[in-house]
């Protein structure tokens, strides 16, 4: 079956940009393929035809850009994690992209991939909702700006236009006073899918008076979400057990899991407000 499927192979960018265009929906996008081999395989979501945009080199590398990094939508798992300009501002994201898959799916993965693949679990999302990420899609009619909080319409769904592709995402540097926070909850350390992952970035006082904190969350929900009502609860004020205490209860109302293969929906909301739990009391 495979072999029937059209599959097109641009040279450049602007030559994805026009075969997207010209194909009107019918392609889907191909970079690494550890995600999207594996759906061929089930045959789930088959489209007729395939851009392949795995030597587009234009879309790799990462780059301090002013106030933020600027992160190629095909820079690999692997490539992250030997970035020294990650590891000095988003360490995070080098844990995050460590635990996902073995080797051989960190050099083929790919941040963009992860993204478009839309999955609620992706290891990476919830570092990109908390740090406010924002993503920049291409076309052939130029490149448009959309927060990475924004992205996401339902499970699996995006504000993607049939036309469009992620050509890179920015990611705010934190100030340095800022602590940073990721966690996967899996059956076991490797090669496996999250039952809950969570990242957190916030800016804590000597007094433990807490300035800021954005929390984003995995597998919890349709797709990757921000806990709004539990960072709310916790800004402006000192960290007490009382606090820590509401703030776990809290999160766990706000997530919506579900129970499948991997876990129960009361185990994922409990792992939530535990996971929390741990944060803030190492802040």
């Amino acid at each position: 079956m495979i072999s029937t499927i059209e599959v097109y192979s641009p040279k450049t960018l602007v030559e994805a940009y026009h075969r997207l265009q010209e194909l009107n929906g019918r392609a889907k996008l191909l970079a690494g393929g550890t995600d999207l081999m594996v759906q061929l395989h089930d045959r789930v979501g088959v489209a007729p035809a395939y851009l392949n945009i795995w030597n587009l080199d234009e879309l790799r590398g990462i780059a301090e850009a002013g106030d933020h990094l600027r992160i190629g939508a095909l820079t690999t798992y692997t490539q992250i994690i030997k970035s020294p300009i990650v590891k000095q501002y988003c360490p995070i994201l080098i844990e995050a992209s460590q635990t996902v898959g073995g080797v051989q799916i960190q050099n083929r993965g790919t941040l963009g991939g992860n993204i478009v693949n839309a999955s609620p679990a992706g290891d990476t999302l919830p570092i990109l909702a908390a740090f406010e990420a924002q993503l920049e899609l291409g076309s052939h009619r130029g490149v448009r700006v959309v927060p990475f909080n924004e992205f996401y319409t339902g499970y699996r769904q995006t504000v993607l236009a049939p036309d469009e592709m992620v050509v890179a995402v920015r990611l705010p540097k934190p100030a340095s006073s800022e602590q940073l926070f990721f966690q996967k909850v899996g059956s076991r350390q490797a090669l496996v899918i999250s039952k809950v992952v969570m990242a957190c970035k916030a800016q804590v006082d000597a007094e433990r008076r807490m300035h800021s904190i954005q929390i984003g969350v995995g597998s919890v929900a349709p797709t990757v979400i921000r806990l709004r009502q539990t960072e709310a609860l916790l800004k402006g004020q000192v960290l007490t057990e009382e606090l820590i205490e509401s703030a776990r209860k809290l999160a766990m109302q706000e997530v919506k899991p579900i129970t499948d293969v991997r876990s129960t929906a009361q185990y994922r909301r409990t792992i939530t407000g535990n996971v929390l739990v741990g944060f803030l009391r190492h802040m």
